[in-house]
């Protein structure tokens, strides 16, 4: 491994997305922002599809072998509040990352720029204006009728002073040869944008910090009920939601699977830590999943990256 700068202050933002509000959004992600830069925040990370939000509890009026035309408006207007990765809304974070001096993390709903396809996608963008984007590979349960398999973009890793940064998209994580393919990379911080509140995803966490002696920085998100916008044909669904339909639960995890930070529930809240990048080499000493603790003379792997 490369020297590592010996400590890294991080902003984790468990915030709530205005809903369906691109514009809203961004604005709100400025702000943040400039909150976490005040803080002395080197690296500020958000969570899964932040921008426009994600739609928990909606079918968009899928069923097996039919769509309805109310649903087919929810989408368009899911569509619409979508971003091109090459779009003003990136521009504006790029711009300010670059303005504040900080690494910046964001979800979003990725607008192809050629088709009509949206994607669960994360952008990485560097102090100096460098952006890599990920597309999740595969959409998760019924997140499928909203979001096309990733074709590209699969798993960048950024180049930091605290070493390789990389992420995998909430149940991305749960794909293990796309965990070895960031591992082969030698990633000392692996994000989470994730939409994931249940009990046995911090169960999760710690393990794959473990696994791969890395930061884990899992960063949830806040949906409440009330915050879907009006408009939209989906009541009924929407109105069986509880009133926070998800909770949070975000927090960081060492490279032994100690907590850094306590999981936050039920309420926005920008975590700020300082964490000790030495652990990432000394956690290796007896166990390095792609180094001495591998034996590629006998499982081997393979993948394509672009």
């Amino acid at each position: 491994m490369k020297d590592l700068k010996d400590k890294l202050r991080i902003a984790v933002v468990q915030a709530e997305p205005v809903m369906f509000d691109k514009d809203a959004c961004l604005d709100k992600a400025l702000d943040i922002m400039v909150r976490c830069s005040n803080e002395g925040a080197e690296l500020i990370v958000f969570p899964e599809l932040f921008i426009p939000g994600y739609p928990f509890g909606m079918t968009f009026g899928f069923t097996v072998g039919s769509r309805t035309a109310e649903g087919r408006e929810d989408w368009k207007y899911y569509y619409d509040n979508s971003i091109l990765l090459e779009g003003k809304e990136i521009a504006m974070l790029k711009k300010a990352a670059m303005e504040l001096g900080v690494y910046l993390s964001m979800g979003y709903s990725e607008r192809d720029a050629v088709t009509g396809t949206l994607y669960n996608s994360n952008v990485m963008i560097s102090p100096s204006g460098e952006v890599m984007n990920h597309r999740k590979l595969k959409p998760t349960g019924t997140e499928r009728v909203v979001y096309g398999d990733a074709d590209r973009d699969f798993f960048p890793v950024m180049d930091t002073p605290w070493g390789p940064m990389g992420n995998l998209i909430c149940w991305e994580s749960y794909m293990p040869l796309a965990r070895v393919a960031l591992y082969e990379k030698g990633i000392s911080l692996y994000i989470s944008p994730n939409t994931n509140d249940n009990p046995e995803w911090q169960d999760t966490i710690r393990h794959i910090a473990i696994e791969g002696h890395c930061y884990f920085i899992n960063c949830d998100m806040i949906i409440r009920k009330s915050s879907y916008p009006e408009c939209l044909n989906a009541k009924d669904e929407i109105s069986e939601l509880k009133d926070i339909a998800c909770r949070g639960g975000s927090c960081i995890i060492d490279p032994f699977g100690h907590e850094v930070t306590k999981p936050v529930w039920d309420k926005e809240e920008i975590i700020i830590a300082d964490l000790d990048m030495n652990k990432v080499p000394a956690s290796k000493m007896e166990h390095d999943v792609c180094g001495h603790y591998s034996r590629p003379d006998v499982l081997r792997f393979e993948w394509e990256d672009k």
